[in-house]
């Protein structure tokens, strides 16, 4: 048990680096926006180049840990990343940083599945949301990190520097990684526990299973709320520091500080929601329900509190709804994926872990770009928060109506 939550240890300082690596170009977007001239359309399409490569390496990422094991995969995309988010110190022109966040956003797309994977080989279906929640809360504190630590190394050494820092964070974390996983063959962290599910399904995954699986309207359903998720959290994640900025004249040092109170909520969100469903779930005796209500309501909460944070007046007002807002929004987090472990067999838990984490960073394509266009037609951030309030409403409803309680997915076998 002990080895089993080391490893939930690693994931969650390894999310941590992740969030604190992808929101430290949004910490730093002004003072890059300034050094390399670009308009605020220019720099949502460098917010949004990240996910084209996150996004598609979502998917085979996870389907390469079902077949190589997620140790593996994890070493390679951590050392991808991490190189990439080092790079970006060097950038010089759009041209050149809409390169670097392409491959920065391949090298991270294969963790979240990973991840997944590994709590799936290593945990008890009634401890997966919880380990999953604990694992997954490192994300938010990192990004809650990338103000102070960007912030202040940009303003001592500029904005370059602080790219480099957070590089060497990553590439400590791959040798602590790599020696973790070299104390053990590499077949012991990756086998298969026998409390997992295989049923209805061949030990090897095939595509057409596969194929059942993913048309499947619970996973249709999980795949548009966790993409109202992704919408939410990505306009707060690009758009957010600018907001302070430009709206309320803050600092690049007080808006490091000041964004850092809804990412903390929001760590703290994550780590309960796992535990909460995993309560719930024993309460009600219905894990599938537990997940589908705490989405569902967690998703409508968050859509008023953006909705009304987007007509607040004060610095005060804005924080105090987007840390409500972040923190419901967070609750929801490992719960998608707690899901797909629930309702689909083991052996395509990383392939679908990976198809869902690719529906709702296709968000990250989406929210960063429509959100500087909104900025550009109207001059004001009031249509952008009411538009990401609407897709959570979307999100929250499709969840509560589509996906079924009773059973998993039900997937033939093909030869």
């Amino acid at each position: 048990m002990r080895a089993r939550w080391s490893i939930v240890s690693l994931l969650f300082s390894g999310g941590a680096i992740s969030y604190l690596d992808r929101a430290a170009l949004s910490v730093a977007a002004p003072l890059i926006a300034t050094a390399l001239n670009l308009e605020p359309k220019q720099l949502g399409i460098v917010f949004s180049v990240f996910f084209l490569g996150y996004a598609p390496m979502s998917f085979i990422g996870g389907s390469a840990a079902d077949r190589h094991g997620p140790w593996k995969v994890m070493l390679v995309a951590m050392t991808i990343w991490s190189i990439a988010c080092g790079a970006t110190a060097a950038a010089t022109s759009l041209g050149v940083l809409i390169v670097i966040r392409l491959i920065f956003g391949m090298g991270e797309g294969p963790f979240c599945a990973t991840a997944v994977k590994m709590v799936a080989r290593r945990f008890e279906p009634d401890r997966q949301a919880s380990a999953i929640g604990l694992a997954y809360a490192g994300q938010p504190l990192g990004a809650a990190l990338a103000g102070p630590v960007v912030g202040l190394v940009a303003t001592a050494w500029g904005w370059r520097a602080s790219f480099v820092v957070i590089a060497c964070f990553g590439l400590v974390w791959v040798m602590f990684w790599y020696a973790f996983a070299s104390e053990r063959k590499a077949g012991a962290i990756d086998e298969v526990p026998a409390h997992a599910a295989v049923t209805g399904v061949s030990q090897k995954p095939t595509a057409g299973a596969l194929f059942d699986t993913l048309r499947h309207r619970s996973i249709v359903a999980t795949c548009i709320a966790f993409f109202a998720y992704a919408y939410v959290l990505y306009f707060f994640l690009s758009w957010f520091p600018s907001y302070l900025v430009k709206s309320y004249h803050l600092s690049m040092t007080e808006m490091g500080f000041v964004s850092t109170v809804p990412w903390l909520a929001g760590s703290i969100g994550l780590a309960m929601g796992g535990l909460l469903c995993d309560g719930l779930s024993k309460l009600i005796g219905n894990a599938i329900l537990a997940r589908k209500l705490m989405i569902g309501f967690c998703l409508l909460a968050t859509a008023l509190c953006v909705g009304l944070a987007g007509r607040a007046t004060s610095v005060a007002g804005v924080m105090s709804l987007m840390t409500a807002g972040i923190f419901a929004l967070y609750v929801t987090s490992s719960l998608y994926y707690a899901l797909v472990l629930r309702i689909v067999p083991d052996t395509l838990s990383g392939a679908v872990s990976g198809f869902i984490n690719l529906a709702a960073n296709l968000a990250g394509v989406v929210a960063p770009v429509l959100t500087g266009y909104v900025l550009a037609w109207s001059g004001s951030f009031a249509g952008a928060f009411a538009l990401a309030a609407a897709v959570a409403v979307i999100g929250g409803s499709t969840m509560m109506l589509l996906v079924r309680t009773a059973g998993g997915v039900p997937v033939a076998r093909h030869p």
